[in-house]
């Protein structure tokens, strides 16, 4: 039996429309032969969401969005129908989010909560909710950049003021002039730490001919205290010493004419009697000189 062209055209046809069909859902990410676990997600917005966008729970891709359902009637929940895989055991009490990114592509992610215990069960519903990400953040900066502007433009212009000052340009030039400055100071101190260095060696030499001079006079001195006869010279101060107590002892005492001499009132009052009539004496002779002495040229003149 033979099969007509258009039999064969038709076939062709036919055989192009599956593969397309397929090849189009596979890269989408839907895989037809799969048995997937439905499930659906309720949003008030799902931001762009659409059909085989990519469903992730803990960064892992599990399954994707089969449909999406509005009901245009009523203003209630979109209803988002997805497919995991059955092996995804989802806890009861999980939720799901939509997260745009920077390029605007959208995935869900699934907030699997802690419960061991209870599950949901497949063709339930689980509450979604938007997580805007970094726009979301940066449009909650806009109002704090928008007041921030005024106060850049400002602090601009007081900048494009300041740097047109020809102080600015002669400040930097002094910098310029200390840097180089900085640099010869350097330099000079290198050079003069260099000759340093090379002066040490000779001031320590020097100095350890002065200590070893020093060490030298040092051993002088303590063989000269040595020689010296200590216990002798220690016996003649003491016998000074003891010559002396004497002495004081001596002045001290009642015997002997010092200590007489020091103790006796009686002769102290003779003394000083002694010293007063001699003090009478001598101004009587000074009052009549001629009553003690006589001179005459022609002889002595009888009374």
């Amino acid at each position: 039996m033979r099969i007509s062209k258009e039999i064969k055209i038709a076939l062709v046809g036919i055989v192009g429309l599956v593969t397309l069909f397929f090849g189009l859902n596979y890269l989408k990410g839907l895989n037809l032969f799969s048995i997937d676990s439905k499930y659906y997600l309720a949003f008030k917005d799902i931001s762009g969401l659409s059909a085989s966008s990519p469903i992730y729970a803990d960064g892992y891709k599990v399954g994707v969005v089969k449909d999406i359902k509005y009901d245009y009637q009523n203003a209630n929940d979109i209803l988002v129908e997805i497919g995991v895989d059955p092996k995804l055991r989802i806890p009861k009490g999980s939720s799901a989010e939509i997260v745009s990114d920077l390029l605007g592509n959208v995935q869900v992610n699934l907030l699997l909560a802690n419960n061991p215990r209870e599950r949901v069960e497949a063709g339930q519903i689980i509450q979604g909710m938007i997580n805007g990400g970094a726009m979301s953040q940066l449009k909650d900066m806009i109002p704090t950049i928008e007041k921030i502007l005024p106060k850049l433009d400002s602090i601009m212009s007081s900048l494009n003021t300041l740097l047109a000052n020809p102080a600015i340009a002669q400040s930097l030039h002094n910098v310029q002039n200390i840097t180089a400055n900085l640099t010869t100071t350097t330099a000079e101190a290198n050079r003069l730490m260099a000759q340093l260095n090379n002066q040490v060696p000779g001031m320590m030499s020097k100095a350890n001919g002065v200590l070893d001079n020093t060490s030298a006079l040092t051993e002088g001195l303590n063989q000269k205290l040595a020689e010296v006869d200590v216990a002798t010279t220690m016996a003649k101060i003491d016998q000074t010493l003891a010559n002396v107590n004497a002495i004081t002892e001596q002045m001290n005492s009642r015997e002997g004419s010092l200590g007489l001499l020091m103790r006796d009132p009686a002769l102290y009052n003779n003394l000083n009697a002694t010293m007063r009539d001699a003090d009478s004496l001598l101004l009587n002779l000074r009052a009549h000189p001629k009553r003690y002495v006589h001179f005459s040229i022609f002889g002595k003149k009888d009374k």
